[in-house]
């Protein structure tokens, strides 16, 4: 017996009900989550309110994603597997693996200062500050703001002329807002900070050593932070607090590092199951998955930690992941949440466990996404019992 504190852990004790009687899924197709995927994500769709989901989970190196409702309100379309997403500040996870990258090849060190790798002017303007490390931005603790101050945007280009040169205004004329390592604090900043770095050390485009180095190889074609033609045909429209459609807005050049990345379920659930792969089996990048799924700054001992804790409480940082301590009704789980322009996203996995879960509904609703990440988190724990 369990106790069902809200809906969602309604839906998520039902699957747990599930597979504690049926027991593990035999090699092969596992009908088992397919129907528990299918069967909790439309009683998440009907408790969200969202005029569309997509729910995606793996257990066992088995995956199974639905849809449900439609990729716009009223037209009719219901999401699926390869609906194109915005998955908004999930893209830093990409970021930390890109530095696991970069550090596995040799090209620059976790402890390394990002102002030698920043160009021109802004190289000089973060050298004025008490030196920011890598490791720093991967986990907030870089002591940046939320944000880089930048004239308002439109309705059609809600993110405004986001340029270098107003990261360097900032670093000029303001002090950090505590010494990096000391404390953490939500920052955009400084991941796209972390992104023109790893440009630098990588000798090329950000874009292009993403696809290079994490799209390419595991197959994910439409992971990018530009839209094709087929890509547009398949594209979700985020809608907002008032459930109108909004504009699908561009985000730019520069906030790639941060939240710009268009993605879909399918390619995050491949994403997924590389991150947990077998290393015996995939050798290769035992290395970069080791890096990635390190923790490297804990709670304890941090000054203030603000703005960390909306998808489940922050016990520690690891390169972009919110790392939560195994408790006695979660095992250990690495998690990020994501949100831009009416679509918001979760993704969480069990690394100990071969259990991963991804969820995004397309509309601002803060209530439906605190649902959103309890409804995910205790289905990724029904996932993950003995």
């Amino acid at each position: 017996m369990f106790r069902v504190s809200s809906p969602a852990r309604l839906s998520a004790g039902l699957a747990l009900c599930a597979l504690a009687l049926v027991g593990p899924a035999p090699a092969g197709a596992d009908p088992l989550l397919e129907d528990a995927v299918a069967f909790n994500g439309q009683i998440f769709h009907l408790q969200s309110g969202a005029p569309g989901i997509v729910f995606g989970a793996i257990r066992g190196g088995e995956s199974a994603v639905a849809g449900f409702g439609e990729t716009r309100a009223g037209n009719g379309i219901v999401p699926d597997g390869d609906t194109v997403l915005r998955v908004g500040s999930i893209t830093k996870v990409f970021t930390g693996e890109m530095l696991a990258h970069a550090v596995a090849r040799g090209e620059t060190a976790f402890t390394a200062p990002v102002a030698p790798l920043l160009p021109g002017r802004l190289a000089d303007a973060a050298g004025r500050h008490a030196p920011i490390r890598l490791i720093d931005l991967a986990t907030h603790a870089g002591g940046l703001p939320r944000e880089v101050p930048h004239p308002e945007g439109t309705p059609a280009d809600p993110f405004g002329p986001i340029t270098l040169d107003a990261f360097a205004d900032w670093l000029e004329e303001s002090d950090l807002l505590f010494p990096p390592g000391r404390a953490m604090a939500y920052s955009n900043f400084g991941f796209d900070l972390l992104s023109t770095a790893l440009s630098t050390a990588g000798g090329a485009p950000y874009p292009d050593l993403l696809r290079e180095r994490i799209a390419g190889p595991r197959g994910m074609a439409d992971t990018r932070f530009d839209l094709s033609d087929d890509m547009k045909a398949r594209a979700m429209s985020g809608h907002g607090f008032d459930g109108e459609p909004l504009p699908d807005a561009p985000t730019g050049d520069v906030i790639v590092g941060s939240g710009g990345l268009r993605t879909t379920a399918n390619d995050l659930l491949r994403w997924m199951a590389w991150h947990l792969a077998d290393d015996t089996e995939d050798a290769e990048d035992a290395e970069v998955r080791f890096l990635d799924h390190g923790v490297y700054v804990q709670r304890e001992g941090l000054n203030a930690v603000l703005n960390m804790d909306e998808s489940g409480r922050m016990d520690a940082m690891g390169l972009g992941w919110v790392a939560m301590n195994a408790t006695g009704e979660r095992p250990f789980v690495l998690q990020k949440a994501g949100a831009l322009q009416g679509q918001m996203s979760y993704l969480a996995f069990a690394p100990e466990r071969g259990t991963a879960v991804f969820v995004s509904m397309n509309q601002y609703d803060f209530a439906a996404a605190g649902m959103m990440t309890e409804f995910a988190n205790a289905f990724l724990a029904s996932l993950s019992g003995d």
